[in-house]
């Protein structure tokens, strides 16, 4: 209990404290939009190492070179945890939004950083929404903001029993920008909270990129089902974690 409290009153601390921040940042914008957007990417970066410090959790990365360095990409992974987002972004090299639920955007301060970032909320009773979504991240891909999607659509409870099958339509910013897709394989994330909850416990956690997809290199019915192909490379990714935790 004493770390999930020690991460909740840093997370507030954070958020109030952060406010001033934000009004620097926006002034920033007005004259240089790169320069702020790449320190407000450093600052919450920041934040997520001190919360993944205090939780007690240990990372092996593997493959991050793996991420192209000359152009956006549309990041993949399997969900297991809330940590998945934390720890991924502490990582991202360059401005990354991510698709979230609708619902983040009612967080006060919160919500505040997550649309400085580029992140996209996802109403899934709102078609019309969900297809405005997507229009705008394929845009941000186009202008040089990768992209993250949870393909699975919600966290996986019991990732023992496999990974959800992804949904198709998760791979369209890929499909109409043209980015190549880098797969990310995410191990025992489930350990730091949900397992267990309300505790947040030392576990270690594997963090895998997969090489590149590039959608002109695959055949007709790999193109066809993206999702499903994308999925098998995962898979294969996380079937060798086990010698590693």
């Amino acid at each position: 209990m004493i770390r999930l409290i020690l991460i909740l009153i840093f997370v507030i601390l954070f958020l109030i404290i952060s406010l001033p921040i934000q009004f620097v940042e926006w002034i920033i914008k007005k004259f240089n939009p790169y320069a702020a957007d790449i320190s407000s990417l450093r600052i919450v970066q920041w934040a997520f190492k001190v919360i993944l410090f205090i939780a007690g959790t240990k990372i092996t990365v593997i493959g991050k070179e793996n991420i192209p360095k000359d152009t956006a990409v549309l990041y993949i992974p399997n969900h297991q945890s809330y940590f998945d987002i934390i720890i991924t972004y502490s990582m991202c090299p360059g401005l990354t939004g991510y698709v979230s639920k609708d619902m983040l955007q009612k967080v006060p301060g919160l919500n505040i950083w997550m649309k400085r970032l580029y992140c996209l909320f996802l109403d899934r009773k709102d078609i019309k929404a969900g297809l405005k979504m997507v229009l705008t991240g394929i845009e941000q891909i186009k202008n040089g903001i990768s992209m993250c999607i949870f393909p699975e659509g919600t966290r996986n409870k019991h990732p023992e029993q496999g990974m959800a099958p992804f949904k198709e339509g998760s791979m369209k910013m890929a499909e109409k920008s043209g980015c190549p897709i880098v797969p990310i394989a995410i191990s025992n994330t489930g350990e730091i909270l949900e397992n267990h909850l309300p505790r947040v416990k030392k576990c270690h956690v594997i963090v895998q990129y997969g090489e590149p997809i590039y959608l002109k290199d695959l055949d007709k019915d790999q193109k066809k089902f993206l999702g499903a192909y994308t999925q098998k490379k995962i898979e294969e990714m996380l079937e060798t974690h086990s010698e590693l935790l």
